[in-house]
């Protein structure tokens, strides 16, 4: 039995690509193991640091958003039979990390980026043209 990784963020494409993976492994008796990333944006940082709550922590909140996620597409028990893991780095780089002694990566075509002229997301390209596992990029509408 191996194991599948699939790429959460919350967008559409990505709840696509979590009910692919759970039917292919189905299929075949692996595991899924859904993964998001999180990183403090560089750019960003510096101008949002004065304003953000002392509270505030973004692997937690990509947790909440890849717990809801999963609950949302899953139910709680379809949610419960798949793995997690909140990776502290940009999303393409925990994928591939993530990808050490898997079968199969799995992602959406595109998250939550503004430019739809392209057929595929900045994070699908790149983990398409890294990964050392086969990749699905299940497409959208």
């Amino acid at each position: 039995m191996g194991r599948i990784v699939v790429g959460v963020d919350g967008s559409a494409s990505s709840v696509k690509a979590l009910h692919w993976a759970v039917r292919q492994a189905g299929l075949t008796g692996d595991t899924v193991e859904a993964a998001i990333g999180w990183e403090y944006p560089a750019s960003a940082w510096a101008t949002m640091a004065p304003g953000i709550p002392p509270e505030f922590d973004p692997e937690q909140l990509a947790g909440q958003i890849l717990d809801e996620t999963l609950e949302s597409a899953l139910g709680k028990e379809g949610a419960a039979a798949v793995e997690r893991q909140v990776v502290g780095a940009p999303a393409a780089q925990a994928l591939l990390d993530r990808t050490e002694g898997a079968v199969l990566l799995v992602v959406g075509d595109r998250g939550y980026s503004g430019f739809k002229a392209a057929l595929l997301g900045s994070v699908s390209l790149h983990v398409t043209q890294h990964a050392t596992v086969p990749v699905v990029v299940v497409r959208g509408e």
